[in-house]
């Protein structure tokens, strides 16, 4: 959708809006709105996820409840999402959170096509078809999907400001089947009224070929700075699109070629079968005639006469550009078709019946004819007959040679090689030109070229899948039949995703016309967070288009919730650490009284969380400090003994031994003289 900062008012910025401000769905931060329709209104948005800024697209409070709405609300999306095309608005995401449904999708910050018709209509023809054919490029994608746009307008035509064109609001779009189809008396018409094919307002049915009346239209408006049809209300423009033809561009601006008018007249014929069967044959027109203007071509009579098929107007006796056939008609000097009165450009003009001068009327009685008037009436009468036969029959000769005559049929080359359409087009006096809507890198006899031609299920690859004319259709002698070979099967290879960021993995994968399904987090303990790790499918993969590829995005190493081993077997501790792929260091070791030898006194951290690869440290205990007690304590005295003891860190505890005399000496020591003990223990001494 498009963002126009240059349009927005502060207050609406502001957040006068309740919206904005809103976290949708615990992920699009909502900002300021940037257009409103009558199903919905537009923001400007934040996905704080992928940290992008969007255009989240909300229904109208209230709308939710109603079932079909909302039911049309998620089609849109559902549509949207399976076109993938440079010149249309990507949809990225759809949901519904407390009765509020939503889109998200691609922000083009830009203007529209209105906003060029405001400043540059009318425009050359060269101009308006350059912004026509990417408009006509996005339509030819929908109707290849078998989806109709249905409101084709400048307003849904989005310029971004690096001049990108795209095509937004396939909320209208409807897959081409009977069940979607609404009619004007027993269901909804949709679609903006200057645009609407005379189908629509007729009985609400469409096909591709309403999108085309509609891109007609646009294109009229771009040449003549004016929509063709004005009215008081929307119901006089309705009924003009019915009873009236858009008026050729040249009678507003003058100087447009014959074959441009014949270009207009031939999208917005009232008749749908007049029409483009698609925006794909509309768009090889516009290639048609913007190449006779890139040659600088002013009048191009066969290729107006092309475009514009034969019409007798009635009067005048002059052909008029509106059908393949010769119509007759009498509405006061309008041209009759079947599809009303219709005005036209004149082609070539038909012989006129001569004029006839009265007899003069005489004054007075004269002298008696020189011939019995009986033998007079029998001679006038066959001149007359022969007069009237020969213009009857002048005027039957050149509508057969103008209407019949000088064309031919086109021979049906479906199915058929390259080589042997154009043999079977030549022997018909006809010339073949290669087009379509796709192109495709094919391998052909050893060599690797660009193919042009369409896509298909169904016609091998290199043969005609469909021709312009189709088969059997008038054509003029030695006029040139546009062949579309079959590329095969449209499918694309899932690309190389690995190392990319998740951004540019997504990207990636729409570019080669795949939808982007989901992200899988994956823990790798060599790849940083949030690159990805691969896709699935795999790449390389060969699917069709708009089949949803996966991708696995790394989370980074795996964490290790710490565990305390203080005061438990080091080895132990070691052991369960160097499982969970954590290093350990326990370099350093302390006697410890109170630990036991072996056991960890500290660890370092003791808690929290590490990831592969980080260090634990473990200080790990000696047991306690032992010390040799001293010798030259027995027979020393007692309170000598004492004070040699404690002064090397020992306590000392007296008791009278079996043999006390009062003497005072050592008589004998527990732990004895030479012991390895603990720092600090106690020696008892017994006296004599």
């Amino acid at each position: 959708m498009q963002s126009d900062r240059h349009a927005r008012s502060g207050t609406e910025a502001a957040g006068g809006d309740p919206t904005t401000g809103r976290l949708l769905d615990g992920r699009y931060r909502i900002g300021p709105r940037i257009a409103r329709g009558g199903m919905a209104s537009v923001y400007e948005a934040t996905d704080i996820r992928l940290d992008r800024t969007v255009a989240v697209k909300i229904m109208h409070p209230g709308m939710g409840d109603d079932e079909e709405f909302a039911a049309r609300f998620v089609r849109e999306a559902r549509a949207a999402a399976r076109l993938s095309h440079p010149h249309v608005v990507a949809v990225y995401d759809q949901g519904e959170e407390d009765g509020t449904v939503y889109l998200a999708m691609e922000l083009i910050p830009g203007h529209t096509l209105r906003d060029v018709i405001r400043k540059e209509a009318p425009m050359t023809p060269s101009r308006a078809l350059a912004l026509m054919e990417p408009v006509l490029s996005a339509l030819a994608a929908a109707h290849r999907a078998g989806l109709i746009h249905r409101d084709v307008k400048p307003e849904n035509v989005l310029i971004a400001d690096d001049g990108r064109v795209k095509v937004a609001d396939f909320g209208l779009a409807k897959a081409v089947s009977a069940d979607t189809q609404h009619t004007a008396t027993g269901g909804v018409l949709i679609g903006t009224v200057s645009y609407l094919a005379p189908e629509l307002v007729v009985d609400g049915r469409a096909d591709a070929r309403a999108d085309v009346y509609a891109a007609g239209v646009v294109l009229y408006e771009l040449l003549t700075g004016s929509k063709p049809h004005a009215g008081d209300s929307p119901i006089q423009v309705a009924y003009k699109h019915v009873h009236e033809d858009v008026p050729p561009p040249s009678a507003v601006a003058p100087g447009i070629p014959a074959y441009v008018d014949a270009l207009v007249a031939r999208a917005t014929a009232r008749d749908r079968s007049l029409r483009p069967a698609d925006a794909a044959v509309l768009l090889h027109q516009v290639h048609r005639v913007g190449q006779a203007l890139a040659d600088g071509v002013q009048d191009d009579p066969e290729l107006t006469a092309d475009l514009a098929p034969m019409l007798l107007h009635p009067d005048t006796g002059e052909l008029v550009a509106v059908d393949d056939e010769v119509y007759d008609g009498s509405h006061d000097g309008e041209v009759t078709s079947p599809i009303g009165i219709l005005p036209g450009r004149t082609v070539e003009r038909m012989p006129a019946a001569p004029a006839r001068t009265p007899a003069p009327v005489p004054s007075r009685p004269g002298p008696p004819p020189a011939r019995p008037p009986a033998r007079r009436r029998r001679w006038r009468g066959p001149v007359t007959l022969l007069l009237l036969l020969a213009l009857v029959l002048g005027v039957a000769v050149g509508a057969w040679w103008f209407g019949w005559a000088r064309y031919t049929s086109t021979p049906a080359v479906l199915d058929l090689t390259r080589t042997a359409a154009e043999k079977k087009l030549d022997a018909a006096g006809l010339q073949m030109e290669l087009g379509g809507p796709d192109h495709k890198r094919l391998r052909i006899d050893g060599k690797v070229q660009d193919m042009v031609g369409q896509f298909s299920e169904t016609v091998p690859v290199g043969r005609v899948a469909d021709s312009d004319p189709d088969p059997g259709a008038r054509i003029l002698d030695g006029g040139t039949v546009t062949v579309v070979l079959s590329l095969g099967p449209e499918r694309y290879k899932v690309p190389s995703v690995k190392g990319l960021t998740e951004d540019q993995a997504q990207d990636a994968i729409t570019g080669k016309h795949l939808d982007f399904g989901e992200s899988i987090g994956r823990w790798s303990d060599s790849i940083p967070a949030g690159t990805v790790l691969g896709s699935d499918p795999r790449a390389g993969t060969v699917l069709r288009p708009g089949t949803a590829v996966n991708i696995f995005i790394s989370k980074g190493p795996k964490p290790v919730e710490v565990r305390d081993w203080t005061g438990r077997d080091a080895d132990k501790a070691q052991a369960w650490f160097e499982d969970r792929g954590l290093v350990v260091d326990r370099g350093t070791e302390e006697y410890d009284d109170n630990v036991a030898e072996g056991h960890v006194i500290s660890q370092t951290p003791a808690s929290g969380t590490l990831h592969r690869g980080d260090t634990v440290k473990l200080v790990v205990s000696k047991g306690p400090e032992l010390v040799e007690v001293p010798g030259g304590i027995i027979a020393s005295g007692v309170d000598a003994a004492r004070a040699k003891l404690e002064a090397l860190g020992f306590r000392v505890d007296v008791q009278n031994s079996d043999h006390y005399l009062g003497l005072g000496y050592v008589y004998e020591m527990d732990p004895h003289s030479g012991d390895m003990v603990p720092r600090g223990s106690t020696i008892t001494l017994f006296q004599i």
